[in-house]
Protein backbone atom coordinates (compact mmCIF):
# COMPACT_ATOMS: atom_id res chain seq x y z
CA UNK A 1 0.00 0.00 0.00
CA UNK A 2 1.58 3.34 -0.64
CA UNK A 3 1.09 6.35 1.71
CA UNK A 4 -0.42 9.40 0.95
CA UNK A 5 0.83 12.51 -1.05
CA UNK A 6 2.72 15.03 1.60
CA UNK A 7 0.70 18.48 1.62
CA UNK A 8 1.85 22.04 0.41
CA UNK A 9 2.91 24.38 2.59
CA UNK A 10 -0.14 26.22 1.27
CA UNK A 11 -2.50 23.16 2.41
CA UNK A 12 -0.48 22.96 5.42
CA UNK A 13 -1.51 26.75 6.80
CA UNK A 14 -4.89 26.23 5.30
CA UNK A 15 -5.55 22.73 7.54
CA UNK A 16 -4.17 24.24 10.90
CA UNK A 17 -6.64 27.57 10.33
CA UNK A 18 -9.44 24.87 10.88
CA UNK A 19 -7.35 23.04 13.70
CA UNK A 20 -7.41 25.04 17.42
CA UNK A 21 -4.77 24.39 18.68
CA UNK A 22 -2.35 22.92 16.25
CA UNK A 23 0.68 24.67 15.34
CA UNK A 24 3.40 23.61 12.64
CA UNK A 25 7.00 22.45 14.76
CA UNK A 26 9.76 20.55 13.10
CA UNK A 27 7.67 19.48 10.32
CA UNK A 28 4.95 18.09 12.25
CA UNK A 29 1.69 19.01 13.11
CA UNK A 30 2.01 19.96 16.80
CA UNK A 31 -0.39 20.30 19.84
CA UNK A 32 -0.34 19.75 23.62
CA UNK A 33 -3.94 18.79 25.22
CA UNK A 34 -4.64 19.58 28.37
CA UNK A 35 -7.00 17.65 30.86
CA UNK A 36 -8.03 18.45 34.72
CA UNK A 37 -6.23 15.12 35.61
CA UNK A 38 -4.22 11.72 34.97
CA UNK A 39 -7.24 10.30 34.58
CA UNK A 40 -8.53 12.56 32.09
CA UNK A 41 -5.35 12.65 30.08
CA UNK A 42 -5.03 8.81 29.51
CA UNK A 43 -8.46 8.44 28.44
CA UNK A 44 -8.12 10.67 25.69
CA UNK A 45 -5.22 8.72 24.62
CA UNK A 46 -6.93 5.38 25.02
CA UNK A 47 -9.48 6.93 23.00
CA UNK A 48 -7.01 8.80 20.32
CA UNK A 49 -5.25 5.21 20.21
CA UNK A 50 -8.47 3.80 18.98
CA UNK A 51 -9.03 5.85 16.66
CA UNK A 52 -5.32 5.97 15.47
CA UNK A 53 -5.14 2.22 14.95
CA UNK A 54 -8.31 2.25 12.85
CA UNK A 55 -6.66 4.40 10.00
CA UNK A 56 -3.41 2.81 10.80
CA UNK A 57 -1.69 6.20 11.64
CA UNK A 58 -0.12 6.90 14.85
CA UNK A 59 0.92 9.71 16.71
CA UNK A 60 4.12 10.60 18.27
CA UNK A 61 2.67 11.56 21.92
CA UNK A 62 4.27 12.15 25.14
CA UNK A 63 2.12 12.02 28.53
CA UNK A 64 3.04 14.21 32.11
CA UNK A 65 0.22 13.87 34.45
CA UNK A 66 -2.75 15.99 32.68
CA UNK A 67 -0.84 17.25 29.69
CA UNK A 68 -0.71 15.12 26.03
CA UNK A 69 1.94 16.61 23.92
CA UNK A 70 1.06 15.15 20.20
CA UNK A 71 3.48 15.08 17.26
CA UNK A 72 1.73 13.95 13.46
CA UNK A 73 3.82 13.19 10.48
CA UNK A 74 3.75 10.57 8.05
CA UNK A 75 7.13 8.96 8.27
CA UNK A 76 6.04 6.92 5.02
CA UNK A 77 5.13 9.78 3.02
CA UNK A 78 8.15 11.87 4.31
CA UNK A 79 6.31 14.92 6.19
CA UNK A 80 2.79 15.80 6.74
CA UNK A 81 -0.51 14.24 4.85
CA UNK A 82 -3.87 14.45 5.02
CA UNK A 83 -3.64 11.62 7.64
CA UNK A 84 -2.39 14.12 9.84
CA UNK A 85 -5.01 16.39 9.57
CA UNK A 86 -7.79 14.20 9.97
CA UNK A 87 -6.09 12.17 13.05
CA UNK A 88 -5.94 15.83 14.22
CA UNK A 89 -9.49 16.61 13.77
CA UNK A 90 -10.44 13.44 15.64
CA UNK A 91 -8.25 14.39 17.98
CA UNK A 92 -9.59 17.83 18.90
CA UNK A 93 -13.16 16.26 18.91
CA UNK A 94 -12.23 13.69 21.66
CA UNK A 95 -10.53 16.67 23.76
CA UNK A 96 -13.91 18.17 23.07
Amino acid sequence: MSSPPRLSPAQIEAALEALPGWSLEHEKLHCVFRFDDFVHAFGFMASSALIAESMNHHPEWFNVYNRVEVDLTTHDAGGITQNDVDLARQMNLLAG
